[in-house]
């Protein structure tokens, strides 16, 4: 791997750009809030003794619900040698954090709480590329969840995106939480491996996702893979 300057658009910088955008979605996405990094603006990489690699970014975030886009700095870690665990972030985006989706999100929380129904889907997006408006939250929600996965699962080598909701089912909880089992497809872009996860997760706008177990599965050649992987 280089270290010094880097050029924003090849990989190694890009790598480094997604994981935080997984940091910011895994800590404050919601229902109603999601981000994406829209552009590396300036990447730089050096090797810490004893640690692992250390890049440094100025990247624009953006917010897509909200279509408000911010220019944050950050610095990501990956452990190396000997040490082990995820990459380690630091973001400063407070412009972005500042965006409120309370109304939103508390609207969604209370139609799935007071449900007589637990919801069930499948396929978002189905083939074509297409999320009905009303299951377009649990999507966004499976994103928020799945990018618990990607944070932990990424490496300089690495480059996830979650392209689909497979299915899922709610689950009934007598606490004050929301319930999920998700089955969600990542696509690693580097390697062009669909990978499937199980994750059962918790959710409300209190206490944001909670991911409680994630399993992966083997290799799944009947899933449905939409066309975009964006």
């Amino acid at each position: 791997m280089a270290t010094g300057e880097l050029n924003p658009n090849h990989y190694p910088a890009q790598r480094a750009a997604k994981v935080v955008q997984h940091y910011l979605n895994s800590r404050h996405g919601s229902p109603h809030r999601l981000f994406k990094v829209h552009r590396v603006h300036r990447a730089f990489a050096e090797d810490v003794p004893d640690t692992g690699r250390k890049y440094h970014l100025d990247v624009s975030i953006q917010e897509i619900m909200s279509n408000v886009t911010e220019k944050c700095s950050a610095e990501v870690l990956f452990p190396g040698g000997e040490q082990q665990g995820s990459a380690r972030i630091q973001a400063s985006c407070e412009e972005l954090l500042k965006i409120n989706s309370t109304t939103q999100d508390q609207a969604f929380y209370q139609q799935y709480k007071n449900n007589q129904t637990l919801v069930t889907a499948q396929y978002l997006p189905d083939s074509y590329g297409h999320v009905s408006p009303c299951m377009e939250p649990l999507r966004t929600l499976g994103i928020v969840a799945s990018s618990v996965v990607m944070l932990n699962q990424s490496s300089e080598n690495t480059l996830y995106n979650m392209v689909q909701v497979a299915n899922l089912t709610q689950l009934s909880t007598e606490n004050d939480q929301l319930k999920f089992h998700y089955h969600v497809l990542l696509h690693d872009m580097v390697s062009q491996e669909i990978i499937n996860w199980k994750l059962l997760f918790t959710w409300s706008p209190a206490e944001g996702v909670k991911v409680e177990q994630m399993e992966q599965l083997p290799h799944c050649h009947s899933c449905e893979k939409p066309p975009n992987t964006n």
